[in-house]
């Protein structure tokens, strides 16, 4: 009897000590699938829907309304007429605008082409460069020799304005021909502003007018076609 209760607890004890040992490992199983599981989850995540490393294509945004654009355009044209005093078609270029705008205030320093300080022809340049991705030569007298002349009532946006000193005298300065017979330069007394042709100084010493090849006047924008069209009345 002693014997069969040793028996007994031998076999209770082996079968205990079998569960202790395979629960763990079967823990260990478990748990690492979890994380399996969680990498694949958070990998599908990322490849579809809006997951960051999706690899599906993403919706382009939707095409802005003609209206709209004409809208803004309308805008900007406002604004660039109002600061450069200028009654415009709203067909101008308004990056030749814009530039311009950007550039006003900036005061006159010889021999240099920058917004800390420009000269005339340094103002010019540093213009077609970025309206026009045009290279020009360095000073005005040279700039005249690359345009082809136009008549003072031709002058369109971006064509270039010429004065000297006497019909004889030797081109001094340089300006962009904007609209309405106002034009952009660099004036020695008061940097990059606006200027009339019809003031006294300007037309005293007025000596001609030449456009580089490449400054088409701008033509209006899609939008602004596509809005004028849908305003006519049937």
């Amino acid at each position: 009897m002693k014997n069969y209760l040793l028996y007994c607890l031998a076999a209770a004890s082996l079968a205990l000590s079998f569960c202790f040992d395979k629960l763990p490992d079967a823990s260990r199983a478990a748990g690492a699938s979890a994380p399996a599981a969680a990498e694949a989850s958070l990998f599908s995540g990322f490849t579809e829907g809006n997951g960051p490393g999706r690899t599906t294509p993403t919706t382009p945004p939707a095409a802005e309304p003609p209206r709209v654009t004409a809208s803004r355009d309308s805008l900007a044209y406002g604004y660039y007429a109002q600061t450069l005093g200028l009654k415009l078609a709203r067909t101008e270029n308004k990056s030749l605008l814009q530039t311009v705008t950007d550039w006003l205030g900036t005061p006159y320093s010889y021999g240099a082409s920058s917004r800390r300080g420009t000269d005339c022809s340094g103002f010019v340049g540093r213009v077609f460069q970025q309206v026009y991705g045009i290279s020009l030569q360095r000073s005005s007298r040279s700039m005249f020799t690359k345009v082809q002349r136009v008549a003072k009532t031709d002058m369109k946006p971006g064509d270039l304005v010429f004065f000297a000193h006497g019909r004889r005298g030797g081109i001094y300065h340089v300006g962009i021909y904007l609209n309405n017979g106002k034009f952009a330069h660099s004036a020695c007394n008061g940097g990059v502003m606006v200027s009339s042709l019809s003031q006294a100084y300007y037309a005293r010493n007025f000596y001609a007018a030449g456009r580089m090849a490449g400054t088409a006047a701008g033509q209006p924008t899609e939008a602004l076609l596509a809005a004028a069209a849908s305003a006519r009345p049937e």
